[in-house]
């Protein structure tokens, strides 16, 4: 039987990214990027359902597209891959500081764990105004 599962998601979102620049963790709720938060988890729980996509468990690849104006970055590159991968993957293990404020985007999940990424890429493109696209890919098994 062949394995019909979608292996790549592309998620594009308006606005910026969520960073991660400290130790209190972006799911705490009134968090500072909590909008950008809601943002990504709301546009993952889109794509995923247009697609009948179930979270991964073996070896991805994550890649970030930022549109933004010419030198007008906010954000150091791994802040960024950082906030994004951390909303993508399963949020159970922060359970322990409260996710009810979530509702239903507590459970949107388009991987396992960050443990699982093998391979990262960032890249930057002029725009008017800030978006940005995440693709998460499942890689090819190891011979």
């Amino acid at each position: 039987m062949q394995d019909t599962r979608t292996v790549a998601l592309t998620v594009k979102v308006s606005g910026l990214p969520p960073v991660k620049t400290e130790a209190l963790s972006i799911f705490a709720a009134g968090h500072r990027q909590a909008t950008r938060v809601r943002a990504l988890l709301q546009a993952a729980c889109e794509a995923a359902q247009r697609t009948g996509w179930t979270p991964l468990s073996g070896p991805i690849e994550v890649d970030l597209v930022l549109r933004c104006p010419p030198g007008h970055r906010t954000s150091d590159a791994s802040t960024l891959l950082g906030g994004v991968c951390a909303v993508l993957q399963d949020k159970k293990r922060v359970a322990s500081i409260g996710l009810a404020h979530l509702g239903v985007l507590v459970d949107v999940a388009l991987y396992d764990d960050d443990r699982q990424i093998r391979t990262m890429t960032y890249r930057e493109e002029p725009a008017e105004d800030y978006s940005y696209e995440v693709r998460v890919a499942a890689m090819p098994a190891a011979v």
